[in-house]
C-alpha cells in the first residue's frame, strides 16, 4: 500500500465531505427560510459540483493508494 496516496485520498474525501456540508448549509440558508424544508435539488446546485470533484479524486486516490 502507498501510504502517501491513501493519506492524501483520506484528507481529500474529509476535506470534500466537511466543505460540501458547510456549502449546502449555506445554499439553504440563503434559498429558504429557517421554517422550511430544503428542495432535494440542493444537491444539484452548480456550487456542490466542485466539492463533488473534490470528493471524487479523494476516492480515486484512496483506491489507487490500495492497489499499489
Amino acid at each position: 500500500m502507498n501510504w502517501i496516496l491513501g493519506f492524501i485520498g483520506i484528507g481529500l474525501l474529509v476535506i470534500g465531505l466537511i466543505g460540501q456540508a458547510f456549502e449546502m448549509r449555506n445554499i439553504r440558508l440563503t434559498t429558504y427560510r429557517d421554517e422550511e424544508l430544503a428542495s432535494p435539488n440542493i444537491f444539484a446546485n452548480k456550487k456542490n459540483f466542485k466539492w463533488y470533484a473534490i470528493i471524487g479524486i479523494g476516492i480515486v486516490c484512496w483506491y489507487a493508494a490500495e492497489r499499489t
